[in-house]
């Protein structure tokens, strides 16, 4: 008896130790880290992804425009990013050929290309469209985007001193065959009648009669999307242009050579804050090869910088006596919410000028939160799948913001008055 009362004792103590042990663990992982407080999040559609495919531009525009259907009271939409890629690319060869190849051509784009493709040549869902044609589940454009570069390279050099009137056929051939012939119509239903018919047991189905509409792409973009593509501007922040201006964003992806509204930092940044907290959703396009894009790991886009102010003397001492590769190791270890550099126009536009600052991803800022620390961020849907803990979204810092967009698309009501009497909208 006295034996078990020693073992009862002794379990009893080891539990209570690792209850504590558990806590303490549990007390460290909340400190660590970054935890966010979602202060507003804007109606979105579920995250796609584009794989290995350099369409961002299309993905990115489109969950603007889903969400744009939603914001006016429309029913959820999955519309075709490849419909867009088809047509985007068949304009781009035929720039391409007329400038003798001196224009960039590649899989990139912009967000006005998706706006142009669809006034011009409308949308489609992407139950209709989805740009699988070769063999593959998910976008795989490495073979695609090479073939058809090689295509308008041959017709540039060709030796016949003219062009052939078969080239364009060449092109619309190789994309058809990898995304699929263009429908001149299509018959869709609802989504809601989709999903009653795909949700009922199979001898059900019968009962359930899935009634859609016949449309074109552009009886689709007009009555069903029901969007007006000229409502919608892009605006940047760079000192090389006059503010308040119309400019051509010098970024090789720009084969459009599309405008964009420039205006100040700080009131590029109200536009931005302004859309947010009125409803509005934001394509935003951005440079994310900083270290501090660490939005699969971390979840977060920043832009840490020393604190010295925090420091010791002691501790100012031995930061400076860390090695360049030390202190980057240090600086970009993310493991909580830290201070981070504040953002000039002159920065902004030194980080442009020197190719530090560069054109490569289209996103879709759908939201606001704060961390622990009661810092703001940006609620970002990305494109790349269900690929880290936020199931495809991250959190961009506002200095990240501030100091690594390229350019943003908004609907022209997103804009406060006074600065959209200064654009003369």
């Amino acid at each position: 008896m006295e034996n078990f009362k020693k073992l009862a004792f002794l379990l009893v103590s080891i539990f209570i130790f690792n209850s504590v042990a558990w806590a303490q663990n549990d007390s460290v992982q909340v400190e660590n880290g970054y935890h966010f407080t979602d202060l507003i999040e804007l109606p979105y559609t579920p995250v796609k992804d584009q794989n290995r495919s350099g369409t961002c531009w299309s993905f990115s525009t489109i969950a603007f425009l889903e969400s744009e259907m939603l914001r006016m009271g429309k029913p959820a939409t999955d519309l075709s990013e490849m419909y867009i890629v088809w047509h985007t690319y068949m304009e781009k060869a035929v720039k391409y050929v007329r400038l003798h190849g001196n224009i960039n051509f590649a899989a990139g784009g912009a967000f006005h290309d998706v706006t142009q493709m669809i006034k011009e040549y409308g949308i489609v869902p992407e139950s209709v469209y989805d740009g699988l044609n070769y063999g593959e589940e998910k976008h795989v454009h490495a073979e695609l985007d090479r073939m058809l570069l090689e295509q308008v390279k041959s017709v540039v050099e060709n030796g016949n001193k003219k062009l052939s009137s078969a080239w364009t056929e060449s092109i619309k051939g190789t994309l058809n065959a990898y995304l699929g012939e263009l429908p001149d119509e299509f018959n869709y239903a609802e989504p809601e009648k989709q999903l009653a018919f795909k949700q009922a047991p199979e001898n059900k189905k019968k009962e359930f009669v899935v009634e859609g509409k016949t449309y074109t792409p552009q009886s689709f973009a007009k009555d069903y999307v029901g969007l007006n593509m000229d409502d919608y501007v892009e605006l940047s922040s760079f000192t090389h242009h006059p503010f308040y201006d119309k400019f051509v964003i010098e970024i090789p992806d720009n084969w459009m050579w599309g405008e964009v509204y420039n205006l100040p930092l700080d009131e590029f940044m109200e536009v931005i804050d302004n859309a947010i907290n009125t409803g509005y959703t934001v394509a935003w396009g951005a440079d994310v090869s900083e270290k501090g894009f660490s939005t699969s790991r971390q979840g977060v886009a920043v832009v840490p910088d020393v604190d010295k102010a925090e420091m010791s003397d002691a501790e100012i001492a031995k930061w400076e006596s860390l090695s360049d590769k030390e202190k980057s190791a240090e600086l970009y270890k993310l493991d909580k919410p830290g201070k981070e550099k504040e953002i000039t126009q002159l920065m902004r536009q030194v980080g442009f000028d020197d190719y530090e600052t560069t054109d490569d991803h289209g996103m879709l800022i759908v939201g606001t939160a704060k961390d622990q620390d009661g810092n703001l961020y940006y609620k970002v849907k990305n494109s790349w799948g269900d690929y880290n803990k936020y199931d495809g979204l991250f959190y961009a810092s506002k200095p990240y913001v501030e100091y690594k967009t390229i350019s943003i698309m908004v609907h022209k009501d997103a804009i406060p008055k006074a600065i959209r009497e200064k654009l003369n909208l």
